[in-house]
């Protein structure tokens, strides 16, 4: 899900650098040569795109190691980049055709690389179109500028432009919503990071942006240059090839997750065209486990009964996406793992058995630490539903029925403005409550927004996580005047109001 939130990175500098114009024309070209849906045009963007810097990464390594072989050498050597280049009309149409439709087999391409191209096909079909957008792509300057690497701020704004469209459930999470439920996860290195409904790979970008954050140098963090460099080679190794997982049953986002993370130097994360609903993976149910999870699944969409594992939906019974995801979540982290995953409210407060389940065990087979209320126009303009971040820890040690919890008590937190206007244009505003959010967690702080709710408080009230049912009604005492003196005041008002009749009545009698 989305935002057309702008790229929070040195955002100043992104925006100077030009790279932000050249994405606009970029899009308006294919625009105008028949390409109109946005997502078909960050793909072709994105194949065109991945296939320069392929290029370029190839010769680069050529050049600083004589032994290295190369990927476009001997017979694909007629699809490095450079070859496109010079060429126009049916030639480029062929050339261009020929190379993203056998790109998938390219020999020592990753394995998410041929994922990216795998049935791919090229869409611009208008030659001048095409020849426009590879001069445009060829003059995008994409080396970094005083140590900041803008690629990633440029394809997370040409990913913007999703916001045009919006269809099929194909549009980007706020990047500040994202940011901030990250922080509240607060990801480790050496940890394993998923999300199971990955689309463009927003929150595992930002899960890999708050680890380097934490082991940058003060000083270069100042300076907006966010390079990890206090993280050692162990731990960058295992960032790099281990520890990202993304699922998604969307090949598009699919493509343009690989190449978002590509981007980001994660060229090696693990992202897969996989339904984790209905798909088990790694040696039978609930297999591989994460340390942290981090998801804005899909909401109100129901899955066949035929489809959907048994083991996922035992002792659940539902179809609703937004449970079988939380379920999958649940089932999916370490012991001592933690999450942190967007629902809509009705998983909150919903009466069937389902909803009922799944918040007992957040409460008793976790540690449920917050429920951060959204505002319900933080998606808009695709939807308005009410939404609410879930932040919770699976319990170390298996607690079975009628045992202790291993929740102590909930922080709730009601926040009421994100710094965008609630409309359909989500503008930037000044209110903002996530500051005060991310200052008063470790503490779990109470305040007019925020308050704490005991276990026994919530399970009396069959499990229920409405905010409204336990946030404390505030009464301010008024300072009103004693009853005698009111009455008082009552009887001179009248007896003057008795007065002045007499005296309008004799006015008029003696003008008779």
């Amino acid at each position: 899900m989305a935002s057309d939130t702008q790229p929070t990175t040195n955002g100043s500098n992104f925006f100077s650098s030009g790279l932000r114009q050249k994405v606009d024309q970029l899009m308006n070209i294919l625009w105008a040569g028949g390409v109109n849906n946005p997502m078909d045009s960050i793909e072709q963007c994105s194949y065109l795109l991945f296939l320069r810097l392929l290029t370029e990464k190839d010769e680069a390594l050529a050049a600083l190691d004589k032994k290295y072989k190369r990927i476009f050498s001997g017979q694909w050597s007629r699809y490095a980049w450079g070859n496109f280049v010079t060429l126009a009309g049916d030639e480029l149409f062929d050339a261009v055709r020929r190379a993203i439709e056998s790109l998938h087999e390219l020999p020592g391409l990753t394995d998410t690389g041929k994922l990216l191209f795998s049935r791919a096909t090229l869409k611009i079909y208008d030659r001048p179109t095409l020849r426009a957008v590879v001069q445009g792509i060829q003059e995008l300057d994409l080396a970094a500028n005083d140590g900041q690497d803008f690629k990633g701020d440029m394809y997370e704004y040409l990913l913007s432009k999703l916001s045009a469209s919006g269809t099929n459930g194909q549009f980007r999470s706020p990047r500040h919503i994202i940011a901030m439920i990250v922080a509240l996860v607060n990801p480790q290195p050496g940890q394993r990071i998923c999300d199971p409904a990955c689309g463009t790979a927003g929150f595992l970008i930002a899960a890999f942006v708050h680890i380097l954050m934490q082991h940058t140098k003060p000083a270069d963090q100042r300076r907006g240059n966010i390079d990890g460099s206090l993280l050692k080679p162990a731990q960058w190794k295992f960032l790099e090839e281990q520890a990202f997982t993304g699922f998604d049953n969307d090949a598009n986002m699919v493509k343009i997750a690989i190449l978002n993370l590509y981007l980001h130097q994660l060229e090696r994360a693990k992202i897969e065209h996989f339904n984790t609903l209905t798909t088990g993976f790694g040696g039978g149910y609930p297999g591989q486990r994460f340390d942290v999870i981090l998801a804005n699944p899909p909401f109100a969409g129901k899955v066949q009964d035929e489809s959907i594992l048994a083991d996922l939906n035992y002792k659940l019974d539902t179809r609703a996406t937004e449970l079988l995801f939380l379920k999958w979540i649940i089932d999916h982290l370490t012991p001592g793992g933690r999450a942190g995953v967007i629902v809509p409210n009705g998983v909150l407060f919903g009466s069937n058995k389902a909803a009922t389940k799944l918040r007992e065990m957040l409460l008793t087979e976790c540690d449920l630490q917050a429920v951060i209320s959204l505002p319900s126009g933080v998606f808009r303009p695709y939807a308005g539903v009410s939404t609410a971040a879930l932040i919770f820890e699976k319990s170390a040690r298996p607690v079975g029925r009628g045992e202790g919890v291993a929740t102590n008590s909930v922080w709730f937190y009601d926040l009421t403005a994100d710094g965008f206007s609630l409309d359909d244009k989500r503008t930037p505003i000044e209110a903002n409550d996530i500051p005060d959010v991310l200052s008063k967690w470790p503490g779990r702080v109470e305040g007019p927004n925020s308050y704490r709710v005991p276990i026994e408080k919530i399970k009396a009230n069959d499990w229920s996580l409405a905010a409204g049912r336990y946030k404390a009604v505030i009464t301010e005492a008024a300072n009103h005047d004693a009853p005698a003196d009111i009455l008082r005041d009552v009887l001179e008002v009248e007896t003057e109001i008795v007065r002045r009749s007499n005296a309008l009545l004799a006015k008029i009698n003696s003008k008779k």
